[in-house]
Protein backbone atom coordinates (compact mmCIF):
# COMPACT_ATOMS: atom_id res chain seq x y z
CA UNK A 1 0.00 0.00 0.00
CA UNK A 2 2.64 2.15 0.78
CA UNK A 3 3.81 2.58 -3.00
CA UNK A 4 0.18 3.55 -3.68
CA UNK A 5 0.37 7.16 -1.09
CA UNK A 6 1.91 10.58 -2.01
CA UNK A 7 4.15 11.91 0.23
CA UNK A 8 2.36 12.98 3.78
CA UNK A 9 1.97 16.00 4.85
CA UNK A 10 1.92 17.35 8.40
CA UNK A 11 -1.47 17.33 10.26
CA UNK A 12 -1.70 21.08 10.15
CA UNK A 13 -1.83 21.09 6.38
CA UNK A 14 -4.75 18.71 5.90
CA UNK A 15 -6.91 20.38 8.47
CA UNK A 16 -7.18 22.98 5.34
CA UNK A 17 -7.84 20.43 2.92
CA UNK A 18 -11.56 20.20 3.34
CA UNK A 19 -14.04 22.54 4.17
CA UNK A 20 -15.60 20.61 6.74
CA UNK A 21 -12.79 21.36 9.31
CA UNK A 22 -14.23 24.11 11.18
CA UNK A 23 -16.69 24.45 14.25
CA UNK A 24 -19.52 21.84 14.54
CA UNK A 25 -22.70 22.00 16.66
CA UNK A 26 -23.48 18.41 18.43
CA UNK A 27 -26.95 16.85 17.32
CA UNK A 28 -28.91 13.45 17.87
CA UNK A 29 -28.45 11.65 14.82
CA UNK A 30 -30.78 8.67 14.98
CA UNK A 31 -29.40 5.69 12.90
CA UNK A 32 -30.78 1.80 13.46
CA UNK A 33 -27.10 0.23 14.20
CA UNK A 34 -26.56 -3.72 13.49
CA UNK A 35 -27.93 -6.09 15.65
CA UNK A 36 -24.78 -7.44 18.20
CA UNK A 37 -22.96 -4.37 18.08
CA UNK A 38 -22.52 -0.50 17.59
CA UNK A 39 -20.47 -0.51 14.57
CA UNK A 40 -22.25 0.07 11.15
CA UNK A 41 -21.10 -2.23 8.54
CA UNK A 42 -20.57 -2.15 5.01
CA UNK A 43 -21.25 -5.59 4.62
CA UNK A 44 -25.47 -4.68 5.55
CA UNK A 45 -25.95 -1.49 3.62
CA UNK A 46 -28.26 -2.74 0.93
CA UNK A 47 -27.35 -1.78 -2.64
CA UNK A 48 -28.26 -3.49 -5.95
CA UNK A 49 -25.28 -6.13 -7.07
CA UNK A 50 -21.84 -3.90 -8.37
CA UNK A 51 -22.36 -2.82 -12.08
CA UNK A 52 -19.42 -2.87 -14.03
CA UNK A 53 -19.58 -0.13 -16.47
CA UNK A 54 -21.09 -2.14 -19.45
CA UNK A 55 -23.67 -3.37 -17.21
CA UNK A 56 -24.45 0.18 -16.99
CA UNK A 57 -24.01 1.08 -20.57
CA UNK A 58 -26.52 -1.40 -21.54
CA UNK A 59 -29.38 0.35 -19.19
CA UNK A 60 -29.17 2.60 -21.87
CA UNK A 61 -31.81 0.87 -24.07
CA UNK A 62 -34.21 0.60 -21.40
CA UNK A 63 -33.93 3.92 -19.51
CA UNK A 64 -32.29 6.05 -22.30
CA UNK A 65 -29.11 7.76 -22.93
CA UNK A 66 -26.47 7.88 -20.16
CA UNK A 67 -25.42 11.58 -21.38
CA UNK A 68 -23.75 13.32 -18.37
CA UNK A 69 -21.71 11.96 -15.79
CA UNK A 70 -23.77 11.98 -13.12
CA UNK A 71 -26.17 9.75 -14.10
CA UNK A 72 -23.33 7.31 -14.78
CA UNK A 73 -21.63 7.60 -11.42
CA UNK A 74 -25.00 7.14 -9.79
CA UNK A 75 -25.64 3.96 -11.30
CA UNK A 76 -22.18 2.82 -11.05
CA UNK A 77 -21.77 3.36 -7.26
CA UNK A 78 -25.42 2.56 -6.87
CA UNK A 79 -27.11 5.65 -5.13
CA UNK A 80 -29.76 4.79 -7.48
CA UNK A 81 -31.69 2.43 -9.80
CA UNK A 82 -34.14 3.12 -12.66
CA UNK A 83 -38.10 2.31 -11.93
CA UNK A 84 -39.18 3.39 -15.19
CA UNK A 85 -38.32 6.17 -17.60
CA UNK A 86 -37.40 9.33 -15.68
CA UNK A 87 -38.22 7.59 -12.29
CA UNK A 88 -35.41 6.51 -10.16
CA UNK A 89 -35.59 4.11 -6.45
CA UNK A 90 -33.15 6.42 -4.17
CA UNK A 91 -31.09 3.95 -2.64
CA UNK A 92 -29.70 4.31 1.00
CA UNK A 93 -26.76 6.51 0.35
CA UNK A 94 -29.09 8.83 -1.64
CA UNK A 95 -31.57 9.29 1.03
CA UNK A 96 -28.97 9.82 3.82
CA UNK A 97 -27.71 12.75 1.49
CA UNK A 98 -31.32 14.03 0.52
CA UNK A 99 -32.34 13.74 4.43
CA UNK A 100 -29.00 15.95 4.89
CA UNK A 101 -29.80 18.63 2.48
CA UNK A 102 -33.07 18.68 3.58
CA UNK A 103 -32.23 19.51 7.12
CA UNK A 104 -29.54 22.26 5.72
CA UNK A 105 -33.00 23.59 3.23
CA UNK A 106 -34.70 23.23 6.67
CA UNK A 107 -32.18 25.40 8.69
CA UNK A 108 -31.63 28.24 6.20
CA UNK A 109 -35.68 28.38 5.54
CA UNK A 110 -37.11 29.08 8.98
CA UNK A 111 -33.76 31.34 9.76
CA UNK A 112 -36.27 33.82 7.99
CA UNK A 113 -39.36 32.83 9.58
CA UNK A 114 -40.10 29.93 7.03
CA UNK A 115 -43.53 27.75 8.59
CA UNK A 116 -43.23 24.07 6.93
CA UNK A 117 -46.60 22.64 6.00
CA UNK A 118 -46.96 19.48 3.85
CA UNK A 119 -50.10 19.52 1.47
CA UNK A 120 -51.62 16.77 -0.60
CA UNK A 121 -49.71 15.35 -3.71
CA UNK A 122 -53.45 15.27 -5.10
CA UNK A 123 -54.60 18.61 -6.66
CA UNK A 124 -58.03 19.11 -7.76
CA UNK A 125 -58.67 20.27 -11.15
CA UNK A 126 -61.26 23.48 -10.31
CA UNK A 127 -58.49 24.86 -8.83
CA UNK A 128 -56.03 25.08 -11.49
CA UNK A 129 -59.11 25.60 -14.46
CA UNK A 130 -59.39 28.83 -12.05
CA UNK A 131 -55.97 30.04 -12.91
CA UNK A 132 -56.23 28.79 -16.56
CA UNK A 133 -53.49 26.40 -15.89
CA UNK A 134 -55.24 23.45 -16.59
CA UNK A 135 -54.95 23.79 -20.13
CA UNK A 136 -51.53 26.32 -20.03
CA UNK A 137 -49.86 23.16 -18.80
CA UNK A 138 -50.60 21.11 -21.32
CA UNK A 139 -49.17 17.46 -21.13
CA UNK A 140 -46.64 18.04 -18.39
CA UNK A 141 -49.74 17.89 -16.14
CA UNK A 142 -49.77 14.51 -15.33
CA UNK A 143 -54.07 14.02 -14.97
CA UNK A 144 -56.04 11.37 -13.51
CA UNK A 145 -59.86 10.66 -12.22
CA UNK A 146 -60.53 8.84 -9.25
CA UNK A 147 -63.70 6.40 -9.36
CA UNK A 148 -66.52 9.17 -8.86
CA UNK A 149 -65.10 10.75 -12.13
CA UNK A 150 -63.23 14.07 -10.00
CA UNK A 151 -60.39 15.11 -12.09
CA UNK A 152 -57.28 15.59 -10.02
CA UNK A 153 -53.71 16.40 -11.28
CA UNK A 154 -50.29 15.17 -9.63
CA UNK A 155 -48.49 18.58 -7.93
CA UNK A 156 -45.80 19.84 -10.06
CA UNK A 157 -46.31 23.11 -7.75
CA UNK A 158 -48.84 24.23 -5.40
CA UNK A 159 -49.59 27.75 -6.01
CA UNK A 160 -53.41 26.83 -6.26
CA UNK A 161 -53.41 24.93 -3.71
CA UNK A 162 -52.01 27.22 -0.96
CA UNK A 163 -53.53 30.35 -2.08
CA UNK A 164 -56.76 28.43 -1.46
CA UNK A 165 -55.77 27.43 1.79
CA UNK A 166 -54.82 31.26 2.66
CA UNK A 167 -57.75 32.31 1.18
CA UNK A 168 -60.22 29.39 3.60
CA UNK A 169 -58.81 31.70 6.21
CA UNK A 170 -61.07 34.60 6.65
CA UNK A 171 -59.93 36.35 9.49
CA UNK A 172 -56.52 37.81 8.40
CA UNK A 173 -55.11 40.41 9.94
CA UNK A 174 -52.15 42.47 8.40
CA UNK A 175 -50.02 42.31 11.79
CA UNK A 176 -49.90 38.06 10.97
CA UNK A 177 -48.41 38.60 7.83
CA UNK A 178 -45.93 37.80 6.43
CA UNK A 179 -46.45 34.25 6.70
CA UNK A 180 -43.19 32.05 4.81
CA UNK A 181 -44.53 28.98 4.15
CA UNK A 182 -42.72 25.96 2.40
CA UNK A 183 -42.85 21.85 1.71
CA UNK A 184 -40.88 19.47 0.96
CA UNK A 185 -42.07 16.96 -1.38
CA UNK A 186 -42.31 14.79 -4.51
CA UNK A 187 -43.80 16.55 -7.54
CA UNK A 188 -44.74 14.93 -10.90
CA UNK A 189 -43.74 16.14 -14.65
CA UNK A 190 -44.69 14.72 -17.48
CA UNK A 191 -41.34 14.81 -19.15
CA UNK A 192 -41.68 14.09 -23.53
CA UNK A 193 -38.35 13.08 -22.78
CA UNK A 194 -36.57 12.50 -19.35
CA UNK A 195 -33.40 12.37 -19.59
CA UNK A 196 -29.86 13.02 -17.20
CA UNK A 197 -30.77 10.90 -14.04
CA UNK A 198 -32.06 13.31 -11.74
CA UNK A 199 -31.26 16.67 -13.11
CA UNK A 200 -34.59 15.85 -15.74
CA UNK A 201 -36.46 13.30 -14.35
CA UNK A 202 -40.44 13.31 -14.34
CA UNK A 203 -40.96 12.33 -10.56
CA UNK A 204 -38.52 14.45 -8.27
CA UNK A 205 -38.15 16.67 -4.68
CA UNK A 206 -38.21 19.88 -4.74
CA UNK A 207 -38.91 22.39 -1.84
CA UNK A 208 -41.09 24.87 -2.91
CA UNK A 209 -41.97 28.06 -0.66
CA UNK A 210 -45.08 30.47 -0.80
CA UNK A 211 -44.93 33.98 0.80
CA UNK A 212 -47.87 36.10 1.83
CA UNK A 213 -47.47 39.99 2.56
CA UNK A 214 -49.06 43.10 3.18
CA UNK A 215 -47.51 45.57 0.83
CA UNK A 216 -45.36 45.49 -2.54
CA UNK A 217 -42.78 46.77 -0.39
CA UNK A 218 -42.76 44.14 2.03
CA UNK A 219 -43.00 41.56 -0.17
CA UNK A 220 -40.37 43.24 -2.09
CA UNK A 221 -38.16 42.76 1.25
CA UNK A 222 -39.33 39.03 1.82
CA UNK A 223 -38.29 38.17 -1.95
CA UNK A 224 -34.81 39.57 -1.29
CA UNK A 225 -34.65 37.93 1.97
CA UNK A 226 -35.22 33.84 0.28
CA UNK A 227 -32.93 34.67 -2.87
CA UNK A 228 -30.15 35.87 0.01
CA UNK A 229 -30.96 32.74 2.11
CA UNK A 230 -30.49 30.38 -1.30
CA UNK A 231 -27.29 32.17 -1.34
CA UNK A 232 -26.55 31.11 1.92
CA UNK A 233 -27.64 27.28 1.29
CA UNK A 234 -25.30 27.14 -1.72
CA UNK A 235 -21.96 28.95 -0.06
CA UNK A 236 -22.53 26.59 2.73
CA UNK A 237 -22.87 23.53 0.26
CA UNK A 238 -19.61 24.73 -1.50
CA UNK A 239 -20.98 25.20 -4.88
CA UNK A 240 -20.36 27.50 -7.42
CA UNK A 241 -23.73 29.29 -8.34
CA UNK A 242 -24.86 32.46 -10.65
CA UNK A 243 -27.72 33.85 -10.14
CA UNK A 244 -29.65 35.60 -13.36
CA UNK A 245 -32.57 37.25 -14.24
CA UNK A 246 -35.05 34.95 -15.50
CA UNK A 247 -38.41 34.66 -17.69
CA UNK A 248 -41.30 33.95 -15.30
CA UNK A 249 -42.76 30.72 -17.77
CA UNK A 250 -45.97 29.21 -16.97
CA UNK A 251 -46.08 30.50 -12.98
CA UNK A 252 -46.65 34.01 -13.77
CA UNK A 253 -45.74 37.20 -11.59
CA UNK A 254 -43.75 40.06 -12.69
CA UNK A 255 -39.97 39.48 -11.58
CA UNK A 256 -37.88 35.93 -11.97
CA UNK A 257 -34.32 34.82 -11.33
CA UNK A 258 -32.85 31.41 -11.29
CA UNK A 259 -30.11 30.02 -9.58
CA UNK A 260 -27.75 28.20 -11.77
CA UNK A 261 -24.34 26.22 -11.50
CA UNK A 262 -22.23 26.72 -14.25
CA UNK A 263 -21.30 23.24 -15.80
CA UNK A 264 -21.25 21.92 -19.78
CA UNK A 265 -23.86 19.19 -19.46
CA UNK A 266 -26.86 22.24 -18.36
CA UNK A 267 -29.88 23.00 -20.79
CA UNK A 268 -29.90 26.47 -19.96
CA UNK A 269 -27.81 28.89 -22.05
CA UNK A 270 -26.32 32.25 -19.81
CA UNK A 271 -25.23 35.52 -20.44
CA UNK A 272 -23.09 36.82 -17.46
CA UNK A 273 -20.70 40.27 -17.94
CA UNK A 274 -17.30 39.55 -16.59
CA UNK A 275 -17.45 43.60 -15.91
CA UNK A 276 -20.30 44.05 -13.75
CA UNK A 277 -22.94 41.92 -12.16
CA UNK A 278 -25.20 41.68 -14.72
CA UNK A 279 -26.01 38.10 -15.70
CA UNK A 280 -29.17 36.38 -17.30
CA UNK A 281 -30.76 33.30 -19.12
CA UNK A 282 -30.30 34.33 -22.75
CA UNK A 283 -34.17 33.30 -23.26
CA UNK A 284 -35.12 36.72 -21.78
CA UNK A 285 -32.29 39.12 -23.97
CA UNK A 286 -32.68 40.33 -27.66
CA UNK A 287 -29.73 37.89 -29.01
CA UNK A 288 -29.43 40.43 -31.97
CA UNK A 289 -27.74 42.85 -28.96
CA UNK A 290 -25.33 40.67 -27.23
CA UNK A 291 -23.69 44.05 -24.89
CA UNK A 292 -24.52 44.09 -21.33
CA UNK A 293 -27.61 46.55 -20.45
CA UNK A 294 -26.48 47.77 -17.37
CA UNK A 295 -22.70 48.75 -18.43
CA UNK A 296 -22.80 48.16 -22.37
CA UNK A 297 -19.94 45.72 -21.94
CA UNK A 298 -19.90 42.60 -23.79
CA UNK A 299 -21.75 39.38 -22.80
CA UNK A 300 -19.94 35.98 -22.08
CA UNK A 301 -22.11 33.02 -22.29
CA UNK A 302 -21.66 29.80 -20.63
CA UNK A 303 -24.21 26.53 -19.71
CA UNK A 304 -25.71 26.04 -16.32
CA UNK A 305 -28.11 23.87 -14.55
CA UNK A 306 -30.79 25.54 -12.57
CA UNK A 307 -31.12 24.41 -9.08
CA UNK A 308 -33.41 27.43 -7.76
CA UNK A 309 -36.18 29.82 -8.88
CA UNK A 310 -37.66 32.72 -6.98
CA UNK A 311 -40.38 34.37 -8.33
CA UNK A 312 -42.63 37.24 -7.11
CA UNK A 313 -46.26 36.85 -8.24
CA UNK A 314 -48.00 40.22 -6.70
CA UNK A 315 -51.66 39.45 -6.52
CA UNK A 316 -51.34 37.12 -9.58
CA UNK A 317 -53.21 34.11 -7.48
CA UNK A 318 -54.67 36.13 -4.18
CA UNK A 319 -57.06 37.74 -6.66
CA UNK A 320 -58.24 34.76 -8.38
CA UNK A 321 -58.80 32.85 -5.52
CA UNK A 322 -59.70 36.18 -3.20
CA UNK A 323 -57.15 35.70 -0.64
CA UNK A 324 -57.18 38.98 1.74
CA UNK A 325 -56.20 39.91 5.10
CA UNK A 326 -57.48 43.19 7.08
CA UNK A 327 -55.48 46.14 6.28
CA UNK A 328 -54.29 48.91 8.67
CA UNK A 329 -57.08 50.30 7.45
CA UNK A 330 -59.35 47.74 8.02
CA UNK A 331 -60.16 47.39 4.82
CA UNK A 332 -59.98 44.06 3.00
CA UNK A 333 -56.81 44.21 1.02
CA UNK A 334 -55.04 41.10 -1.53
CA UNK A 335 -52.04 39.67 -0.35
CA UNK A 336 -49.00 40.10 -1.99
CA UNK A 337 -47.17 36.88 -3.09
CA UNK A 338 -44.02 35.40 -4.01
CA UNK A 339 -43.37 31.33 -4.89
CA UNK A 340 -39.62 30.03 -4.32
CA UNK A 341 -38.19 26.48 -5.72
CA UNK A 342 -35.76 24.42 -4.90
CA UNK A 343 -35.01 20.94 -6.78
CA UNK A 344 -34.21 18.84 -3.92
CA UNK A 345 -32.58 15.73 -6.06
CA UNK A 346 -31.64 18.41 -8.97
CA UNK A 347 -29.23 19.55 -6.24
CA UNK A 348 -27.95 16.20 -5.13
CA UNK A 349 -27.21 15.57 -9.10
CA UNK A 350 -25.74 18.43 -10.02
CA UNK A 351 -23.52 18.90 -7.19
CA UNK A 352 -22.06 15.60 -8.00
CA UNK A 353 -22.15 16.72 -11.65
CA UNK A 354 -19.66 19.55 -10.81
CA UNK A 355 -17.89 18.69 -8.39
CA UNK A 356 -16.79 14.31 -9.46
CA UNK A 357 -13.97 13.02 -11.23
CA UNK A 358 -15.15 10.98 -14.22
CA UNK A 359 -14.53 7.88 -11.99
CA UNK A 360 -15.45 9.09 -8.38
CA UNK A 361 -18.45 10.37 -6.41
CA UNK A 362 -17.22 13.54 -4.80
CA UNK A 363 -19.98 15.63 -2.70
CA UNK A 364 -20.44 18.54 -1.08
CA UNK A 365 -19.08 17.89 2.36
CA UNK A 366 -22.20 18.50 4.37
CA UNK A 367 -24.11 15.86 2.38
CA UNK A 368 -21.64 12.99 2.39
CA UNK A 369 -23.91 9.80 3.22
CA UNK A 370 -21.37 8.84 5.31
CA UNK A 371 -18.06 11.25 7.08
CA UNK A 372 -15.54 8.38 7.31
CA UNK A 373 -14.89 4.85 6.13
CA UNK A 374 -12.92 2.55 8.21
CA UNK A 375 -10.90 0.03 6.16
CA UNK A 376 -9.10 -3.34 8.72
CA UNK A 377 -6.67 -5.93 7.07
CA UNK A 378 -7.59 -8.38 4.50
CA UNK A 379 -8.17 -11.58 6.82
CA UNK A 380 -5.37 -13.87 6.63
CA UNK A 381 -2.73 -11.00 5.67
CA UNK A 382 0.21 -10.23 7.78
CA UNK A 383 -1.40 -6.42 8.85
CA UNK A 384 -4.29 -8.91 10.35
CA UNK A 385 -3.32 -8.65 13.74
CA UNK A 386 -4.33 -4.63 13.71
CA UNK A 387 -7.89 -5.45 12.87
CA UNK A 388 -8.80 -5.41 16.58
CA UNK A 389 -7.06 -2.00 16.95
CA UNK A 390 -9.32 -0.36 14.02
CA UNK A 391 -12.20 -2.01 15.65
CA UNK A 392 -11.27 -0.12 18.69
CA UNK A 393 -10.87 2.88 17.23
CA UNK A 394 -13.97 2.84 15.09
CA UNK A 395 -16.10 2.67 18.86
CA UNK A 396 -14.06 5.16 20.16
CA UNK A 397 -14.91 7.52 17.26
CA UNK A 398 -18.57 6.67 17.56
CA UNK A 399 -18.29 7.61 21.50
CA UNK A 400 -15.71 10.22 21.72
CA UNK A 401 -16.57 12.42 18.68
CA UNK A 402 -20.52 13.63 19.16
CA UNK A 403 -21.40 14.73 15.73
CA UNK A 404 -19.56 11.73 14.05
CA UNK A 405 -22.67 9.40 15.78
CA UNK A 406 -23.98 7.32 12.94
CA UNK A 407 -21.60 8.99 10.66
CA UNK A 408 -18.73 6.23 10.40
CA UNK A 409 -18.58 3.09 8.52
CA UNK A 410 -16.30 -0.06 9.01
CA UNK A 411 -16.04 -1.71 5.34
CA UNK A 412 -16.12 -5.37 6.98
CA UNK A 413 -15.38 -7.13 3.95
CA UNK A 414 -12.27 -8.46 4.84
CA UNK A 415 -11.93 -11.40 2.03
CA UNK A 416 -10.91 -8.17 -0.27
CA UNK A 417 -8.10 -6.31 -0.31
CA UNK A 418 -7.34 -2.97 1.36
CA UNK A 419 -6.53 -1.95 -2.35
CA UNK A 420 -9.87 -3.31 -3.50
CA UNK A 421 -11.89 -1.90 -0.85
CA UNK A 422 -9.69 1.59 -0.91
CA UNK A 423 -10.96 1.85 -4.61
CA UNK A 424 -14.47 1.47 -3.66
CA UNK A 425 -13.87 4.28 -0.97
CA UNK A 426 -12.99 6.83 -3.44
CA UNK A 427 -15.64 5.97 -5.67
CA UNK A 428 -18.11 6.47 -2.99
CA UNK A 429 -16.58 9.87 -2.38
CA UNK A 430 -16.48 9.51 1.88
CA UNK A 431 -14.84 12.32 3.02
CA UNK A 432 -12.49 10.86 4.88
CA UNK A 433 -10.89 7.16 4.29
CA UNK A 434 -9.13 5.42 7.61
CA UNK A 435 -6.66 1.85 6.61
CA UNK A 436 -5.19 -0.53 9.22
CA UNK A 437 -2.33 -0.87 6.92
CA UNK A 438 1.70 -2.23 7.71
CA UNK A 439 2.04 0.99 9.68
CA UNK A 440 -0.99 0.22 12.07
CA UNK A 441 1.29 -2.67 13.62
CA UNK A 442 4.01 -0.25 14.78
CA UNK A 443 4.25 1.19 18.37
CA UNK A 444 2.27 3.40 18.37
CA UNK A 445 -0.05 2.63 15.56
CA UNK A 446 -0.04 4.88 12.81
CA UNK A 447 -3.24 4.15 10.46
CA UNK A 448 -3.40 6.03 6.71
CA UNK A 449 -6.06 8.40 6.83
CA UNK A 450 -6.97 9.72 3.39
CA UNK A 451 -8.77 13.28 2.42
CA UNK A 452 -10.73 12.32 -0.50
CA UNK A 453 -11.57 15.65 -1.74
CA UNK A 454 -7.43 16.42 -2.28
CA UNK A 455 -6.24 13.38 -2.10
CA UNK A 456 -3.70 14.25 0.36
CA UNK A 457 -2.87 11.47 2.84
CA UNK A 458 -1.04 11.56 6.34
CA UNK A 459 -0.33 8.76 8.74
CA UNK A 460 -1.53 9.28 12.24
CA UNK A 461 -1.94 7.82 16.07
CA UNK A 462 -5.09 7.28 17.17
CA UNK A 463 -4.69 10.14 19.09
CA UNK A 464 -4.34 12.02 15.81
CA UNK A 465 -7.27 10.64 14.17
CA UNK A 466 -9.60 11.89 17.31
CA UNK A 467 -8.02 15.12 16.73
CA UNK A 468 -8.76 15.93 13.09
CA UNK A 469 -12.30 14.37 13.20
CA UNK A 470 -13.04 16.41 16.33
CA UNK A 471 -12.65 19.08 13.66
CA UNK A 472 -15.23 17.20 10.60
CA UNK A 473 -18.49 19.72 10.76
CA UNK A 474 -21.53 18.07 10.70
CA UNK A 475 -25.42 19.65 10.18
Amino acid sequence: MEGLLTRCRALPALATCSRQLSGYVPRRFHHCAPRGGRRLLLSRVFQPQNLREDQVLSLQDKFGDLTCKSQRLMLQVGLIYPASPGCYHLLPYTVRAMEKLVRVIDQEMQAIGGQKVNMPTLSPAELWQATNRWDLMGKELLRLRDRHGKEYCLGPTHEEAITALIAAQKKLSYKQLPFLLYQVTRKFRDEPRPRFGLLRGREFYMKDMYTFDSSPEAAQQTYNLVCDAYCSLFNRLGLRFVKVQADVGSIGGTMSHEFQLPVDVGEDRLAICPHCSFSANLETLDLSQMNCPACQGPLTETKGIEVGHTFYLGTKYSSIFNAQFTNIYGKPSLAEMGCYGLGVTRILAAAIEVLSTEDCVRWPSLLAPYQACLIPPKKGSKEEAASELIGQLCDHITEAVPQLHGEVLLDDRTHLTIGNRLKDANKFGYPFVIIAGKRALEDPAHFEVWCQNTGEVVFLTKDGVMDLLTQVQTI
